[in-house]
């Protein structure tokens, strides 16, 4: 690649659920959110209304809040009878003289909406803090009331306007990290505040720029999004948010530390991708930590051993993830600007062409000396090996592929559509190496891998292309690779 190239950018957004347009969606900015489980030993304390705290979604928790400040509004009237009013009086002087001992409380009251709608929310969140405090004085073991109450502050920080000091969201987004670090204290199974903490403190860490400072705070950050993950597995988010910040770390870090972190990075998004297939942000950010790790073997510009992946390699492997991410949304501005820059890194008109060890197409169970490593190649119509009649492909000078794989009942070939399952396989019948098992209607076709790192790329790729087809957006990659 020259160096006069534009690089790839990743989807910076640590949000959950967040979308590189920002116009495509509603999605609630912090998660969902687990009930929390009664504690048998101790009776919740009672927060307003006689409610015991409990978690939130940002979203639940506004919509509730905004329901109770309404109905507090309405009773706000002369029509309160004098003991109301007087109990009124009471709590809001006791309330009040507590916040004014709180910095949280003080940050919330400096903020104020840019508009109506920010107006409006930013008096909803206030009522909030207010209530959270309220209950977090009556019961300081209520770790759902710092929960909530951190949710709070991390969405008053969003709320700024571009024309607030970076300092007022810093001091908002460190109390909110102090009421995640008390939530998990006193909850350490509180997966929400753990994903919720990395969160802030990764916005935290933005907000400094490439500093030493930066470096510690998204050192931190994937620690809290371990500790998430370590809760609850089944967490693509999270896993596709702690790639990030390790991709965010890797700029930082020194040079001698930085392939150990990337290659880190390129795990996480990898098993976020496996737990979810369709998840378009983790597979384009798979592909642009892989491009920024060719650019760097390309800098360093060492011989490349044998056990290593040249630098070729990696920007045709991040080709095709962020080709998999224009299929499955191919509205996306930002996937469709990386596609124009990678698809010439395509072994065109194919997605994927390599090297497996396979068996007699007939003879599945063939004894190892009867198994023969060959070239197969992977479109949008299935996987197929190259018959030894053909000629292998060569590149040609315009950089499509020359010499098509002939349809023969001699080879082994595999439809999209026939596919069942795609996964690594460590059968002991099978030669040596890094077994695959593609599972068909036909039943099971087994092939090995170089290494395994190589069959890492090519369970991807057929998975993807797999999911594709199943999303009905085959076409698409076809347009891509054939067009």
């Amino acid at each position: 690649m020259a160096d006069a190239e534009p690089s790839i950018g990743g989807v910076s957004d640590l949000r959950n659920a967040s979308d590189p347009e920002p116009d495509t969606g509603t999605a609630d900015p912090k998660g969902s959110s687990v009930e929390a489980e009664a504690d048998p030993s101790a009776e919740r304390s009672k927060a307003l209304k006689g409610e015991g705290s409990r978690t939130f979604t940002m979203r639940e928790l506004l919509t509730e809040l905004k329901e109770d400040a309404n109905g507090d509004e309405a009773n706000d009237g002369d029509s309160r009878t004098p003991s109301t009013v007087a109990s009124f009086s009471q709590d809001s002087s006791h309330q009040q003289q507590f916040s004014q001992n709180d910095i949280s409380m003080d940050l919330i009251n400096n903020i104020t909406g840019v508009d109506e709608e920010g107006r409006s929310r930013q008096k909803i969140l206030t009522f909030a803090a207010k209530r959270y405090a309220n209950a977090i004085e009556r019961n300081p073991d209520d770790h759902d009331a710092y929960y909530n109450w951190a949710l709070v502050l991390q969405e008053s920080a969003d709320s700024l306007g571009s024309d607030s000091s970076s300092s007022s969201k810093d001091a908002l987004l460190q109390e909110a990290c102090k009421k995640y670090d008390e939530a998990t204290r006193l909850c350490p199974t509180l997966y929400d505040a753990f994903y919720n903490w990395a969160i802030a403190i990764s916005d935290r860490a933005k907000i400094r720029g490439r500093t030493k400072e930066a470096e510690e705070l998204w050192k931190q950050a994937t620690q809290k999004y371990e500790k998430a993950v370590q809760l609850n597995w089944n967490t693509p988010q999270a896993l596709n948010n702690w790639g990030l910040a390790l991709q965010e770390l890797s700029a930082i870090v020194p040079v001698r530390e930085k392939q150990t972190i990337v290659r880190t990075a390129i795990s996480k998004f990898r098993a976020a991708i496996q737990l979810q297939f369709d998840f378009h942000r983790a597979i384009y950010n798979l592909g642009t930590v892989l491009y920024g790790l060719a650019e760097d073997t390309l800098r360093l510009g060492r011989p490349v051993n044998a056990k290593e992946v040249s630098p070729n390699e990696l920007y045709s492997l991040s080709a095709i993830y962020i080709v998999a991410a224009h299929a499955l949304k191919p509205n996306y501005s930002v996937y469709r600007s990386a596609l124009g820059l990678v698809r010439s890194m395509l072994p065109l008109p194919y997605l994927k062409v390599g090297y497996l060890t396979a068996p007699p197409a007939k003879n599945p169970i063939a004894p190892h000396t009867d198994w023969e490593r060959s070239q197969f190649v992977l479109n949008h119509e299935g996987l197929q090996q190259v018959t030894k009649a053909d000629k292998l492909l060569v590149r040609h000078s315009s950089g499509r592929l020359q010499g098509s794989p002939q349809v023969d009942s001699s080879v082994i070939k595999v439809d999209v559509p026939d596919i069942v399952s795609v996964a690594a396989c460590a059968d002991l019948t099978l030669p040596p190496g890094a077994g695959l098992c593609i599972d068909t209607i036909h039943g099971p076709v087994f092939l090995v891998a170089d290494t395994w790192e190589s069959l890492d790329g090519w369970l991807d790729a057929i998975r993807l292309v797999y999911t594709i087809y199943a999303r009905g957006k085959s076409d698409v990659l076809a347009g891509v690779v054939t067009g």
